[in-house]
């Protein structure tokens, strides 16, 4: 299909995802035009960054040994606008990032990308809230109830073992450590010990079989658990467990209370380190969902995540990385702890979520010379390179910057969830492979050794 992709383009639903694409573009420029934000343009050909994705380069003819970098967002030229005094912009863009693709991800793809000058995240949810719902009631006849929920990343993370949690089921991850801390099954009581965690998701009715079990058991270790612990509850709370013989009738009694279990209901546990916890019960959340068929196709499940930290830490570098980007806010009452404790700072940023997949992200930027410095010097640059890479964002800064955030929305993402599809290149018309090429055109492709010399370039072996 994608060799012939011009006769692909004939059928009728890859028809009815282009005009519905069309539509939504109209109704965002309306949408955004009528609110008071300018639609600007910005370089293609740009710097290369060294924080995110990896760049794709172009090699400069004129200036031998030098390169653009194709913009994996507009983010420093939209922050610019603000300072430039223009305090509501947007643009329709292409963005490019050279990573590994998936079914939602493509090497080039399209943003709504919007910018703001003094405002506060509220001001932000307004507006993109105010966006979906017109897109959704003006494509899909659907009313959106507005404002959508919030919910802080501690607790997404907690509750559904995702930062962008699908909503529209339960099976929410329950913790019981403190009830197995001292309980005879050293696996749970251990792990509590070394400062780990224990939760558990219930399934209504169970009815899962001990082979079923067993593959559900690979799918949590593909995620770092070492295994899958699982009892069925009955009526008066005791279990039926391979580990029931570790807890007294009270302890399994208390615990099957703790979790809501009914006669019948299925408890599944991971024990380990919290993250692991987190990532290995989301996904078994994910896959049961899919399994029992828990999920209402037709629901939308907006909401707002919030409060992420700013910085993790990197094990293999032994060195924190910006969790968005190095340009985000971090709190204000947290920026003395950008010295003491990085860990804790919690950034002013927020991701809209929809049925478990991220729609946009943004956040609050940081205005300030001073802090901006400061986050480079975190994050490991030197005051050299910081200055070399980003020296024109620090004299603007230096100029006197409005408080200013913004968001971009992923405009593939959301027609592919218009329309209720799965997979990215259902809606754009002429999309790469998962290897990042285009079997029409066959690009990637050779050139020619005298184009290679036109931009000094030798090929490795040549």
């Amino acid at each position: 299909r994608l060799k012939y992709r011009f006769l692909d383009l004939r059928r009728a639903p890859l028809q009815q995802a282009l005009m519905t694409r069309s539509k939504v573009n109209q109704i965002v420029r309306n949408y955004l035009t009528d609110n008071g934000f300018i639609e600007f343009e910005t370089p293609i050909l740009t710097k290369a960054t060294p924080e995110g994705a990896r760049d794709y380069l172009v090699p400069s003819r004129v200036h031998p040994g030098q390169f653009y970098a194709l913009p994996q967002s507009p983010q420093l030229f939209k922050q610019l606008f603000m300072v430039a005094g223009y305090d509501r912009y947007f643009q329709i863009c292409r963005c490019f990032r050279d990573e590994d693709l998936r079914a939602d991800r493509q090497p080039e793809f399209t943003q709504i990308d919007i910018e703001m000058s003094f405002i506060v995240p509220e001001d932000v949810f307004g507006i993109i809230e105010g966006l979906l719902k017109g897109v959704f009631e003006q494509v899909r006849g659907v009313q959106i109830p507005t404002p959508f929920l919030r919910m802080s990343y501690a607790e997404a993370m907690g509750r559904y073992g995702s930062d962008k949690p699908d909503l529209r089921f339960g099976l929410e991850l329950q913790d019981v450590s403190d009830l197995v801390a001292s309980s005879g099954f050293s696996v749970f009581a251990e792990t509590v010990a070394g400062g780990g965690q224990v939760k558990a998701v219930v399934l209504p009715g169970g009815g899962l079989s001990r082979g079923r079990i067993d593959k559900l058991t690979q799918v949590v270790k593909t995620y770092g658990a070492k295994g899958l612990a699982y009892a069925t509850a009955d009526a008066e709370g005791a279990w039926t467990s391979p580990i029931a013989k570790f807890f007294s009738a009270e302890d399994q009694a208390a615990l099957s209370q703790r979790l809501g279990m009914a006669a019948g209901d299925q408890a599944l546990f991971v024990a380990d380190k919290p993250g692991v916890v987190a990532a290995a019960l989301g996904a078994l959340r994910q896959t049961l969902a899919r399994e029992q068929g828990l999920i209402d196709p037709n629901a939308l499940a907006f909401c707002w995540v919030t409060e992420f930290p700013s910085f993790e830490w990197d094990e293999k570098e032994q060195r924190w990385f910006a969790m968005h980007h190095p340009f985000t806010s971090p709190r204000p009452e947290d920026v003395p702890l950008m010295d003491t404790d990085p860990g804790q700072v919690k950034a002013r940023a927020y991701d809209v979520v929809l049925n478990g997949y991220e729609l946009g992200g943004g956040s609050i930027r940081i205005h300030d010379a001073k802090v901006q410095q400061k986050m480079f010097d975190l994050l490991g640059m030197s005051a050299e390179e910081s200055r070399q890479k980003f020296g024109f964002l620090l004299d603007a800064l230096a100029f006197g910057t409005p408080p200013h955030g913004g968001i971009a929305l992923g405009m593939d993402r959301l027609i592919m969830l218009l329309i209720g599809g799965d997979n990215i290149r259902d809606v754009i018309a002429f999309p790469k492979t998962t290897s990042a090429s285009c079997m029409m055109t066959e690009a990637p492709s050779p050139v020619s050794k005298q184009q290679l010399d036109e931009v000094h370039i030798t090929l490795k072996g040549e």
